[in-house]
């Protein structure tokens, strides 16, 4: 993270992971990764890459900096020549930035180039990597992605999909992965389905994609959502899907509802927006509150707030602008503007707030620092009152699947109450939606608490896979043991 960063100490949201991209069978394969990856810009701004294939060799293009930065200069793209190609967008939640953890990762095995890409967090990889460097394997970045690529060059299986499929199955945590080889294209999620993966057809090229948006910007046809466990496998000949793992109970991030995906995206069957929007009415239901009016905190907050308004009966209004023109990067230019920081990105709208008693509509809080700084604008403003309902649970855990959290000591809800969280960003009242209306509004009864029906470990600290890299080294199994299927 540079020492620019805007959302640096202060920032209220987790941070996007990343996105994947990739398709098999088009002339243009590479602008199409392009233009796919751009739809999956919010899932990570820190860095780009796209690896093509010609038919007789593999060009790879990576690059600091968001799609349109690098990936909209003709001469790049002229080098990513061929009809396959993959991509990924990266914002880093391990091994830090820099180019040499720009993905896709491309290695030249024994038999020919393999290109990787990754959305999510192994939680065994620093485990199988002390394992591999002991065998004399060398890494070349910090990142757990390149775990996968050493494990399928070490596997002395015959053919790349039982390479493949050991490799994976030597891993654990959150992995939606995309793979080229010379002859093939592969997709596969882990077991739990944590992380999405979708697959889509754009005139008889089958595209591998992390949301359907990507899909609508290339004008594709969404075709279904890759099965937990699932590995895909696109050839000339056509489509293949294997389940290498055993069965298990799925656990989706749930805060992809709340917050990652792009509203406009259908995930696990569930319109992104129409989520939101309940959402907001559990919300309304279960935190009500007199005010005159609905403010949300833009963007990530709009949709909840629209239905928190319309079950409240209260009316919308943007109270709140924000720039869309602030870069991630932006730099401050001294100590003296330093606390204008929140005003780059929002303003109040002073003619809406003014005197009135509004709601602040947010979809999380985790440090409590931007909400306690747009509290102190929206009260400049002339805000009669400010209650700030949350369209999440309280965020008490740090997430180890492939978003960026602060540790748990800097999450404000793993060391205050609600009502010392009212106090700490001043506001007349505090709510939180509960894990159970968050459950309704994805369209389940509740909670189950024995078998939760969603990775929500972020609220509950309820992990769904151990955490090997994060548990010492007592309980760790050695990499012969893992490749042998033991426990």
């Amino acid at each position: 993270m540079t020492a620019g960063h805007i959302a640096g100490e202060a920032d209220d949201h987790f941070h996007d992971e990343c996105g994947v991209f990739g398709i098999f069978g088009r002339q243009d394969a590479a602008p199409i990764v392009a233009l796919g990856l751009h739809a999956l810009q919010h899932r990570g701004q820190e860095a780009a890459g796209i690896v093509s294939y010609d038919g007789t060799q593999f060009h790879v293009e990576r690059h600091v900096g968001l799609i349109g930065d690098t990936f909209t200069k003709q001469a790049v793209m002229d080098r990513l020549r061929g009809t396959r190609a993959i991509g990924h967008t990266r914002y880093a939640t391990t091994g830090g930035a820099g180019l040499r953890n720009v993905q896709p990762f491309f290695a030249e095995l024994a038999d020919g180039g393999l290109a990787i890409a990754h959305n999510g967090n192994l939680t065994n990889a620093m485990t199988v990597q002390r394992a591999l460097q002991k065998e004399g394997a060398i890494f070349s970045s910090t990142s757990d992605t390149e775990t996968i690529l050493h494990l399928v060059a070490t596997s002395r299986e015959r053919d790349l999909n039982s390479r493949f499929i050991e490799a994976i199955r030597q891993v654990e945590g959150a992995f939606s992965l995309v793979a080229l080889s010379s002859k093939k294209m592969i997709g596969v999620r882990d077991p739990l389905g944590i992380r999405p993966l979708v697959l889509g057809d754009l005139d008889g090229a089958w595209i591998l994609a992390s949301e359907t948006c990507a899909l609508d910007i290339i004008g594709a046809r969404f075709v279904r959502d890759l099965k937990p466990g699932e590995m895909v496998v696109v050839t000339n000949k056509g489509i293949e899907s294997l389940f290498p793992f055993e069965p298990q109970k799925p656990r989706f991030c749930i805060f992809e509802y709340v917050y990652f995906a792009r509203p406009d995206s259908t995930v696990e069957g569930r319109n992104v927006y129409d989520v939101r929007k309940r959402i907001g009415a559990e919300l309304a239901v279960e935190n009500p509150v007199e005010a005159d009016i609905v403010v949300p905190v833009p963007d990530s907050g709009t949709p909840a707030a629209i239905g928190f308004a319309q079950q409240a009966s209260i009316p919308f209004e943007l109270g709140i602008i924000r720039n869309h023109y602030v870069g991630r990067t932006f730099i401050q230019p001294g100590d003296s503007i330093r606390h204008m920081g929140v005003k780059l990105k929002h303003n109040a709208n002073r003619k809406m707030i003014e005197g009135k008693r509004i709601v602040l509509v947010d979809d999380s809080i985790v440090r409590g620092t931007t909400s306690q700084k747009i509290v102190q604008m929206v009260r400049d403003a002339g805000a009669r009152e400010v209650h700030m309902r949350i369209a999440s649970p309280p965020t008490m855990s740090s997430c180890f699947y492939g978003v960026d959290t602060p540790e748990k000591s800097k999450l404000l809800a793993s060391r205050m109450s609600v009502q010392e969280m009212a106090e700490f960003i001043r506001v007349d009242s505090l709510g939180f939606l509960s894990i159970d209306g968050l459950y309704r509004a994805v369209g389940e009864a509740g909670r189950n608490n024995e078998q939760p029906q969603f990775c929500d470990a972020c609220f509950t600290a309820q992990y769904p896979t151990r955490l090997l890299d994060h548990e010492g080294s007592d309980n760790v199994r050695t990499l012969s043991l893992l490749a042998a299927g033991g426990q």
